[in-house]
């Protein structure tokens, strides 16, 4: 065969479709004359088939310019300077030398067993941490402070706020809808990693995202009852200290990262006169910062 024919072997063995003209153009040289073989298309795919013509090919040698002693000769054929175009080298890079390593005298790295473990160490079992359980009542005023009460807030409880901020000066007219924050959102709550983390992260989003969506610029938060750990009187059970979960530190949320102002309970303001005047002079003080504040936002725009 000449070399039109073995190159066009190559191709076919490698899957490369030769294309030859049929008919001769005008003005065109005519094809080159060669010995066609007319034969049909083997049923082995194109990559075995160049698997055999690699397996049949000589490795061709090539020797050093100064022949050596032969005692002087390594076995090594890089050592000796000889270059082995070897067809194993193909086949290794085709991914066809699984055999050499299926062979008896080949040896494979041992894995280790996931079943086996050290005598006398036992896995210590994980218990899965709950998530943190607490609910919150929110009150934003006039987009700029955000009040927030541990539970759910009464309807006694919403009026007694807005006469207390109207007479401090803070809040004109009715109050703003209440909004109830529960967490975990999922009743059947799945085992977290770090429930107070992730009670802290989700009671930012849900902050952040009311802020968001109705446009406020939260200055302040007003707290109105104690920070430590409070009952629920839905359950029964005990809520999360809300002071970690907002994580107060000298008078700022970390968690929300506001600046936080701290009052009674308003259940416990609704009965008698007395922790009303005794928060009084509070309420007045609250109400002077609310005239600053809002006197800092028109001078700042």
């Amino acid at each position: 065969m000449n070399q039109e024919v073995t190159r066009r072997h190559y191709l076919d063995a490698m899957g490369i479709t030769a294309w030859a003209a049929k008919y001769q153009l005008p003005n065109a040289l005519p094809t080159e004359a060669c010995e066609w073989e007319d034969s049909a298309p083997a049923p082995t795919p194109p990559r075995e088939r160049l698997q055999a013509l690699l397996d049949d090919a000589p490795a061709p040698r090539r020797q050093t310019s100064k022949p050596q002693a032969p005692e002087l000769q390594s076995s090594d054929p890089q050592a000796s300077g000889e270059t082995i175009a070897s067809p194993s080298a193909v086949r290794a890079l085709l991914g066809q030398d699984k055999q050499r390593q299926d062979k008896p005298g080949h040896k494979k790295p041992a894995l280790a067993s996931p079943d086996a473990s050290t005598p006398g160490v036992e896995a210590a079992p994980s218990t899965p941490a709950k998530p943190l359980k607490f609910e919150l009542s929110c009150v934003c005023l006039e987009g700029r402070w955000m009040v927030l009460q541990a539970g759910k807030m009464s309807p006694l409880e919403q009026q007694l706020l807005a006469n207390l901020l109207q007479a401090a000066g803070i809040q004109r007219g009715a109050l703003p809808e209440a909004s109830h924050f529960i967490w975990p959102q999922m009743a059947n709550a799945f085992a977290v990693e770090d429930p107070l983390d992730e009670a802290r992260e989700g009671l930012a989003a849900f902050i952040a995202g009311s802020a968001s969506r109705r446009g406020w610029q939260l200055e302040r938060l007003l707290w109105w009852g104690e920070l430590k750990v409070e009952p629920d009187t839905n359950s029964g059970d005990e809520q999360a200290p809300l002071d970690r979960i907002l994580n107060v530190a000298e008078g700022q949320s970390q968690t929300l990262s506001l600046p936080l102002w701290q009052g009674p309970p308003l259940e416990s303001l609704l009965d008698g006169s007395q922790s009303k005047r005794d928060l009084w002079p509070a309420l007045q003080a609250l109400g002077q910062l609310w005239v600053a504040d809002a006197k800092q936002i028109t001078d700042d725009h």
